[in-house]
């Protein structure tokens, strides 16, 4: 089954063929580390995470490049706030970020290079610029002569005189025109900097990543990947200096951008005073559930932190994983489960019985769901009318019919990264007990058709973190940890 991207280069689906049979190379913007990681950071990080690794599971070497701009006005204004070293300071925060992502399932880039130890190839490729005339410098500074790029704003759509009416740009008059931007910044008091050509002074903050990218990955890589806010005029302005310097289009084959993290309605904002850090979202969501939500939704929209949005999702996603356990429990025996990677690939004969046939079926519908522009809401959609199908067929189905639901389930989790262990003998026995009675006092309810009450146990229980399952063999309560 062939796999469809959202290109934002050309606007539409495209069928994904990459550079190399067999490999995807993908570089994804990274953090500025001059503050707190957030979860506008884990966003990115989690959709990336997971298409990566369907990609491998389809049979792909992927190799995933993330930098780390550690050369920025924002670290340098931060550091002079604490007195500290502006690389010091970058250097905390990128490894709380590491830290972060970890406790997230994030599974490592294959290399995160720095800006700081990458001056020379950025010194090489401002030279080169200049040779070609399609840069300029002015008084240690070095500038992209945008006119010179004829196709400037091919990403995001616009003409460069739409560009110029339409941004705000910091008044420079060394610039020849207002879009220009700064590919090397002279050397200010207090600021790193580093001998060049044209004076001491730092990179610009797009040729950063174009010399990172193409020395790690090479010209025409597969997957630029990034948040929405990036399009304009950072992923433009990577394009525009990348194919001046190459002279060889495209610089990267597929561009995918990430919709962006709100809270509450508005968008994640430290003016607005709604920052979420990974720190204090852990402190209320485990890390499972903090992906399932993300994931919940397609990569391409917007991401609502509310908790009420996210206490709803996580009654799905205890759902889920209460089955998992289960089955984890039961007699199900996964010795022939050929895994997804086969199921994908080649046809398959299931254990005989309805639920071997339903198991296959929500296979491909979860592959072809990923390979829809990556679509993770409807291949969760697939997993959870999986959950209904097994709970249909539990008592009657065979071990080994159990055992490829259990496979496929816990492959699918390890994709997401959204099994959360779920306890029910946690808390103190008199606890437990207390919890069995209430689950009693709700089936007294339900006898009687007392919905109202019903639902109000359940509704209180989801408040304090219990779940309710309802299965053949009556209702347990399950506890969520992370």
């Amino acid at each position: 089954m062939s796999i469809q991207i959202t290109n934002t280069l050309s606007g539409r689906k495209e069928t994904f063929n990459p550079r190399t049979p067999g490999e995807v190379s993908m570089y994804v913007c990274g953090v500025t580390p001059y503050d707190s990681t957030h979860l506008g950071h884990a966003r990115p990080a989690v959709v990336f995470d997971v298409i990566r690794k369907y990609l491998s599971i389809k049979g792909y070497k992927v190799r995933l490049i993330q930098n780390f701009t550690d050369v920025d006005d924002k670290i340098i204004a931060r550091a002079a706030e604490r007195n500290m070293d502006p690389l010091a300071l970058s250097r905390l925060y990128s490894e709380e970020y590491l830290q972060s992502m970890a406790r997230l399932g994030v599974e490592p880039a294959d290399a995160y290079p720095r800006v700081s130890e990458h001056i020379a190839d950025v010194i090489e490729m401002v030279s080169t610029l200049i040779e070609k005339g399609m840069a300029y410098e002015a008084d240690g500074n070095v500038y992209f002569d945008v006119t010179r790029f004829p196709e400037y704003g091919k990403l995001s759509n616009q003409r460069l005189e739409e560009v110029e009416a339409g941004t705000r740009f910091e008044v420079d008059d060394k610039k020849r025109h207002a879009a220009d931007f700064a590919l090397w910044k002279a050397t200010r008091p207090g600021e790193p900097a580093w001998d060049s050509p044209w004076g001491k002074g730092r990179p610009g903050w797009h040729i950063e990543c174009s010399a990172m990218s193409l020395k790690y990955l090479g010209n025409h890589f597969d997957i630029h990947g990034g948040g929405v806010d990036l399009v304009f005029p950072h992923h433009e302005n990577e394009i525009a200096q990348s194919e001046a310097y190459t002279g060889e289009a495209p610089f990267a084959r597929y561009w995918l951008h990430n919709g962006l993290v709100n809270i509450n309605g508005e968008k994640m904002s430290k003016s607005l005073g709604n920052y979420l850090s990974i720190e204090d979202a852990l402190q209320k969501y485990s890390a499972p559930l903090i992906r399932f939500y993300i994931i919940s939704h397609h990569y391409r929209t917007p991401v609502d932190f509310a908790s009420e949005r996210i206490e709803a999702s996580a009654k799905g996603w205890q759902r889920l994983n209460a089955l998992l356990a289960e089955l984890r429990d039961s007699e199900a025996d996964m010795a022939h489960w050929p895994g997804l990677a086969v199921v994908w690939r080649t046809e398959v004969t299931p254990p005989a019985g309805e639920l071997g046939g339903l198991v296959v079926a929500a296979a491909r519908k979860l592959d072809a769901a990923m390979s829809d522009d990556f679509n993770t809401p409807k291949a969760m959609a697939a997993l959870f009318d999986l959950v209904r199908d097994v709970r249909a067929n539990q008592a009657n189905a065979s071990t080994a019919e159990l055992g490829w639901a259990l496979g496929l389930l816990q492959e699918a989790c390890n994709l997401f990264g959204i099994e959360g262990r779920l306890e029910t003998t946690a808390a103190p026995e008199e606890v437990n007990q207390l919890l069995d009675l209430l689950v009693e006092l709700r089936a007294q309810a339900r006898e009687r058709k007392d919905w109202a009450q019903a639902d109000y146990i359940r509704s209180r229980l989801q408040e304090l973190g219990i779940g309710l399952e309802d299965t053949p063999e009556g209702t347990r309560w399950v506890r969520a940890s992370s």
